[in-house]
């Protein structure tokens, strides 16, 4: 949706605040709200089949966008999407936890997360030039169909891992587990002040990065008139490759911090990397070149998924095991609502709000009030990091007196 916003408000004559509710709410409503009752599901059965029957579904209704001939059938399908990805997250981190140790799991989060990046990669590069070969309907139904082989790839090749499995658990004893009620795991995630900053901090990166995916893409093909396709291509780079490397770099780095200074470590990195990226965003924003707009870009692009790798696995630290997945769909449900779903869909409107006077520069302010929530999400990071040392601090003083 990002790479072909430009060329979809044009074929289907939307407004950008319509746009921006194609790429943020239509979709992040029902990929929040359901990815809770399908986690709860996944803490009490087959993860890997959940996974699999979650990538038939987006994968399918991605293919179907390419069908939609008005705002409303576009709208449908999206919606189709968000049901479909629901399920893949918390399962997948529950998955990972129980595979990876603690001082591991960092690490395995960030190279779970580069699967954005990567992501970002393919659907820009193709999606950027199919629409300039065969139009967007085409785009969407080419990086739609390869997902129907892989979920039946993920079904047959992937094993289901014992419950607790890298916290050297029996399975018998990870069998006899039980999941608590819903509302139990709510009320740990609310009364736990750690989990609330990192969902906190999440929410509001979230808003700010989502926002900056979607729009960079038609900010340069609006404002700076590059073709789609060339669009696609250094994007792919930037976000794909750089915001790979990024969220993995940063993930080792923060689990070899966590294991040599102490466990607040992740957080504050994710609240240092986007301090950095922050002017760097402005200089994209405002940029009067597209040359300049896209080097600027280098710095948010690589820093900017940072935060992903370590709150998740912050979370899943943090977490008991019995309810992981769980806790994991509700920091999805709040940082989707707010970030996904909002971000995109306020930048839009206000990038309508701006125009009258702005012209097509409206957009580059609309962009650019999303850059306080990067300083707000800041200082949860930090709180977080301050809350996580004083616990290992009071850890470190009940061993000493047990000694």
């Amino acid at each position: 949706m990002g790479i072909l916003g430009q060329p979809i408000k044009e074929s289907l004559a939307i407004s950008d605040t319509q746009l921006g509710l194609l790429t943020g709410i239509m979709f992040a409503v029902f990929y929040a709200v359901l990815g809770m009752p399908m986690a709860m599901w996944a803490d009490r059965h087959n993860r890997r089949n959940l996974i699999s029957f979650s990538v038939f579904t987006w994968s399918f209704m991605t293919a179907l966008c390419g069908m939609a001939q008005s705002f409303g059938q576009l709208a449908l399908a999206r919606i189709g999407v968000g049901v479909g990805e629901a399920g893949s997250n918390p399962p997948s981190h529950s998955m990972i936890a129980d595979l990876y140790p603690p001082e591991e799991r960092t690490t395995a989060m960030a190279i779970f997360g580069t699967g954005i990046n990567w992501g970002i990669l393919i659907g820009f590069l193709l999606g950027g030039w199919i629409n300039e070969w065969y139009g967007w309907r085409t785009a969407f139904v080419v990086v739609g169909l390869p997902g129907i082989i892989l979920a039946a790839v993920v079904r047959f090749t992937v094993k289901e891992p014992p419950r607790g499995y890298s916290e050297a658990k029996l399975k018998a004893e990870s069998d006899d587990l039980q999941a608590p009620p819903f509302w139990s795991v709510v009320g740990f995630v609310f009364n736990n002040p750690i989990v609330r900053n990192i969902i906190m901090g999440g929410s509001l990166m979230a808003f700010a990065g989502y926002a900056s995916v979607i729009w960079v893409p038609t900010y340069l093909v609006r404002v700076h008139e590059l073709g789609t396709g060339a669009t696609g291509s250094y994007l792919a780079g930037i976000i794909g490759v750089g915001g790979a490397l990024g969220i993995y770099l940063c993930g080792r780095i923060a689990d070899r911090l966590a294991a040599t200074l102490g466990p607040h470590w992740p957080a504050w990195i994710v609240a240092i990397a986007n301090l950095i990226s922050l002017p760097f965003l402005y200089v994209t924003f405002f940029a009067e070149t597209s040359n300049g707009a896209l080097l600027a870009y280098v710095i948010p692009a690589f820093l900017g998924t940072v935060y992903v790798a370590c709150g998740f696995a912050i979370l899943q630290n943090q977490t008991p095991l019995p309810m992981r997945s769980v806790t994991a769909s509700i920091y999805l449900f709040i940082t989707n609502l707010i970030g996904l779903g909002a971000g995109p869909a306020w930048v839009g409107f206000a990038s309508d709000q701006f125009t009258p006077e702005y012209g097509i520069d409206g957009l580059r302010y609309a962009m650019a009030t999303t850059l306080v929530m990067i300083v707000w999400s800041c200082w949860h990071y930090y709180r977080a990091g301050v809350l996580l040392q004083e616990k290992q601090q009071e850890k470190q003083q009940q061993t000493a007196l047990t000694t």
